[in-house]
């Protein structure tokens, strides 16, 4: 398996000499057979690692198994950084599910250690399955075609996943090989949260009555679904310069050096909260273009698509076909779309 994680890591261009990378270790499986194989890797491959563990102060086990990955990262020679989040308690003040906390506390934690040791990526435990689940969830949530890549090899030139051609199996199997003693999660075997039921029950009973090979067939269905949209994504880029009105973009910098550096203009939508775009030009475009246009302004303006579903995208179609002004639509809390005065404006919310 360390082979095929190397192959991976090569495949992508995960990982450059004098790299220094955190390494996000739950305790579990995926998380430690990843670490102890980055261990092996590093002085081959010349690069550093820093593991980051956090203690979501759920479960019992919680603080064996923060114990467990503070003595293996001691075997290792690994600098390990350790915080506990009551993630119930977080959950309860910020009126978010315990998955959806977890998940920020977490990559909050991370970014914070990479920031603490000067590292430059952060690679997580994500592997074939979890990859295949996540395209499942995607397909019955009704996510467009983009939802079909699933987990990527690589994200933001930052966030990357070694594991990401290994299967589960193939996994347990390296840490039965090598002694690794992983923690197992038991919370991982209750059918409460929808990934569990898709991995539980939903998973094996495909394998049992259609496809033996449905983990394989659907990273395939990934990886086509990446390269499609990575050509999608560049022509929609372009349209979407082509209808953005670059004057409401920035106010503090001269709009022709916006013009002339594609990357400016991610910088000061990111910077100010907002961008414009020309409401005649966008209705003239396809309605699959539109749709996708709608996506590519909120991602720049919020630096993530995350909780904007199918639906929330055709409704923003509707209302500019509309053409009619001072209408708003906020598919989540952290965005406002409104149409007004010959113009579509994008404002994040504070």
């Amino acid at each position: 398996m360390e082979d095929k994680v190397l192959q991976t890591i090569k495949k992508y261009n995960l990982i450059n000499k004098n790299d220094k990378i955190v390494v996000g270790v739950s305790g579990g499986p995926d998380s430690v057979s990843l670490l102890h194989i980055l261990s092996n890797l590093k002085s081959k491959l010349d690069f550093e690692i820093v593991v980051a563990h956090l203690n979501h102060m759920i479960r019992e086990e919680a603080d064996e198994e923060t114990e467990y990955v503070r003595d293996f990262c001691e075997k290792l020679r690994v600098e390990c950084y350790i915080k506990r989040v009551n993630i119930l308690e977080k959950s309860s003040v910020e009126k978010t599910g315990t998955e959806e906390t977890g998940r920020k506390a977490r990559y909050d934690f991370f970014e914070e250690v990479l920031v603490k040791t000067s590292a430059n990526k952060i690679a997580t435990a994500h592997n074939a399955n979890d990859n295949a689940e996540t395209v499942l969830m995607n397909i019955i949530r009704g996510a467009g075609t983009s939802g079909l890549k699933g987990i990527e090899p690589m994200r933001d030139g930052k966030f990357i996943r070694p594991l990401i051609e290994c299967e589960r199996s193939q996994i347990e199997e390296y840490c039965d090989m090598h002694h690794l003693n992983p923690k197992i999660d038991k919370s991982n075997f209750e059918n409460v949260y929808t990934r569990n039921k898709v991995r539980n029950l939903l998973i094996p009973q495909i394998k049992s009555e259609f496809n033996s090979n449905i983990i394989e067939s659907l990273n395939k269905l990934s990886m086509l679904a990446r390269q499609e949209n990575e050509f999608i994504h560049n022509y929609v880029d372009e349209i979407l310069n082509r209808v953005l009105i670059e004057k409401e973009v920035g106010k503090l910098e001269d709009t022709n050096q916006v013009r002339d550096n594609k990357n400016d203009i991610t910088q000061k939508v990111n910077g100010s909260g907002q961008l414009v775009l020309n409401l005649k030009k966008f209705n003239e475009q396809d309605e699959f273009v539109k749709g996708r246009i709608i996506l590519a302004a909120i991602k720049k303006v919020l630096g993530h698509t995350q909780g904007i579903e199918k639906i929330h995208v055709d409704d923003i179609v509707r209302m500019c076909s509309k053409n009619i002004g001072n209408k708003y639509l906020t598919p989540n809390k952290y965005i406002k779309v409104m149409v007004k005065s010959g113009k579509i404006y994008f404002n994040k919310t504070s």
